[in-house]
């Protein structure tokens, strides 16, 4: 059970500034070690999605109305940690004409003004393939990109009940095709075969993602998936070394992988990376805004 007093300070703040996290909702196993270092991963536009995915753990439903002070309450509490580097996420709102797109673009510019210091990396829905409000979040800056593919093709649909695999490359191929950093992650043990895996890391090589996860999914109740099987850590180490021998310039791999664990150990890397792409995200303006 998580517990430590860094952990229960932030979990006291963030009830304070009714904030929301993916560490909580999604019932996260590593919530306890990533607290204690004082790295959250904030969930923005509510705690409820409008989607059913059948692997998450995130409450589905009517979301409440968006709240207009969150971006602010959001930049507060970074601000106030002091971070280097973080992840931001949302549920999917596809009640939203923008699907939440300028709630992202507030929350990042509220972000840059309170902690120009960090490099902020955002995990977006598809935005149902609007490549419009995929701009919206791009200019506003983020220093890396991230949407989770989660599975194979073939399994997609079952895994993703409303989402497309084709979609969702397409939304990380516009990306970037603007320059951005992007990231991506996949889950294990849904039912894919070891050459499904290869292929989808040879697109994601020619793509030239930047960074890769790989974990192991894991059910949060007997609702959910099943799991097909527990992948064994010496194939994760396996596929780590050859996403990264295909070009993939940084991989987490291994049974208790999430799409922001360790992210805050990456702040090094993203610099380096904006330096030698020439990318041109917040942290690569001096931080003078």
């Amino acid at each position: 059970m998580p517990g430590g007093e860094a952990y229960q300070q932030l979990r006291a703040r963030v009830k304070e500034l009714r904030l929301h996290t993916v560490c909580q909702s999604a019932s996260c196993p590593n919530i306890g070690e990533c607290w204690n270092n004082r790295a959250l991963t904030i969930m923005i536009l509510g705690n409820i999605c409008t989607r059913s995915c059948r692997f998450c753990d995130v409450a589905t439903g009517r979301p409440l109305p968006v709240d207009p002070d969150e971006p602010k309450r959001v930049a507060a509490i970074l601000a106030e940690l002091q971070l280097r580097h973080t992840v931001i996420t949302s549920v999917d709102r596809d009640d939203l004409p923008d699907g939440g797109a300028g709630i992202w673009a507030q929350t990042l510019e509220a972000c840059h003004e309170l902690a120009p210091q960090m490099t902020i990396e955002v995990l977006v829905p598809d935005f149902k393939g609007q490549l419009t409000h995929v701009d919206t979040v791009l200019d506003a800056q983020p220093d890396v990109f991230a949407h989770n593919l989660e599975t194979v093709p073939r399994l997609s649909k079952q895994v993703r009940v409303q989402a497309r695999y084709d979609r969702s490359y397409a939304v990380l191929e516009h990306a970037r095709r603007r320059g951005a950093l992007t990231k991506t992650g996949l889950m294990l043990g849904l039912g894919e075969q070891r050459d499904e895996v290869i292929e989808v890391v040879d697109q994601l090589a020619d793509l030239g993602l930047t960074i890769l996860t790989l974990g192991q999914y894991l059910q949060p109740s007997r609702t959910h998936l099943a799991i097909d099987r527990y992948v064994h850590p010496d194939e994760f180490a396996e596929l780590a070394a050859y996403a990264q021998a295909r070009g993939i310039r940084h991989v987490e791999s291994g049974p208790l992988v999430r799409s922001s664990y360790h992210a805050e150990g990456q702040s090094e890397i993203i610099e380096r990376l904006q330096a030698e792409a020439g990318v041109i995200g917040f942290a690569s303006l001096g931080r003078t805004g």
